[in-house]
């Protein structure tokens, strides 16, 4: 199975939601190893940082980290100085920031080099933020907002640009896959708009040339992931369903439905595409088989819905 490749220890999977916590489980057993209580607030979205140390969790007024080979259950780093709820957060490749965006609208980045928490760079729009995704060139933020704008900030030269893909439908959720070939983004319509991106390279802005519009569910969408092989695409939604696109010409692939039917809030592939998590209204965390769409693993233990979920895989050898 793809969740087992390499040592299992290099294989963390996190969930949390609104029974303010934080599980982190064994991937390939579905068992719980620790549990991080999080009293603050509802857990908006989760990060692990690229170094597997520290998980980051963004929450009502609050981003905090915690120490992953810690027993200590008080975080490492705490920031309470955000009006609203942070809504989206996630770490440059080399770990020496990270990026969240919020409700206060705006997009933030944080230098983590420092011995707290600084803001070191700040992006204002006119809309709350929903959603931020750092471009794999680790140049250039697309921030997408609640009036429907997606903002491509370029970092090099504080240059923006702005696009609106649908009049009046609030941009959830923004994924550029691992080539940046792709980006897509999904609204509250739950429809999926796909771009190719060209450029984007040494100080050359990255270019959006519209390709597909996806009727992707019948109601609101919450995310959308790139397979890490950039072959597939999954959406998530208030409708109840996962849905898997293929991204050669984003025909529809699989849905992932489960009864008790809840809105699936949050997905990850495993690192070598085959497999998907999903996280759920009904408190369960799930492992799907791609191929099939079967259900390979339950994740039990939240009392409340899930709304975010974070993987990294390891595919290095460890002989």
């Amino acid at each position: 199975m793809g969740i087992e490749v390499g040592n299992k220890d290099q294989v963390i999977f996190a969930t949390g939601g609104y029974d303010h916590s934080i599980k982190i489980w064994q991937a390939h057993t579905g068992v719980c190893q620790s549990t991080i209580q999080h009293p603050a607030s509802q857990i908006n979205a989760l990060e692990i940082a690229p170094d597997k140390h520290l998980i980051a969790a963004a929450g009502y007024q609050n981003i905090f980290m915690h120490d992953l080979g810690s027993s200590n259950p008080n975080s490492v780093l705490n920031y309470e100085g955000v009006s609203k709820n942070v809504t989206s957060l996630g770490f440059q490749e080399d770990g020496k920031w990270m990026y969240t965006g919020s409700e206060d609208c705006s997009a933030r980045i944080w230098d983590l080099r420092a011995s707290s928490f600084q803001c070191q760079r700040i992006f204002q729009v006119s809309a709350p933020v929903n959603c931020v995704s750092l471009h794999p060139n680790q140049s250039e933020l697309i921030v997408g907002d609640q009036s429907g704008i997606v903002h491509l900030w370029d970092l090099r030269s504080d240059h923006n640009e702005q696009l609106i893909p649908e009049a009046e439908a609030s941009i959830q959720d923004i994924s550029i896959d691992s080539d940046g070939t792709y980006m897509a983004a999904v609204n509250n319509k739950g429809h999926c708009y796909v771009w190719s991106l060209t450029g984007g390279v040494t100080d050359e802005p990255t270019k959006l040339t519209p390709r597909h519009r996806i009727i992707a569910h019948k109601n609101y969408a919450l995310r959308c992931k790139f397979s890490p092989d950039s072959t597939l695409l999954v959406t998530t939604s208030a409708d109840q369903t996962a849905r898997i696109w293929r991204t050669t010409d984003f025909s529809d692939v699989q849905i992932l439905q489960h009864e008790p039917k809840r809105w699936v809030w949050d997905a990850a592939f495993s690192a070598d595409s085959q497999y998907i998590f999903t996280a759920s209204s009904d408190g369960v965390a799930r492992l799907w088989n791609v191929a099939n769409g079967h259900v390979e693993r339950e994740y039990q233990g939240h009392t409340k819905a899930i709304t975010a979920l974070a993987f990294r895989d390891q595919l290095i050898s460890t002989n």
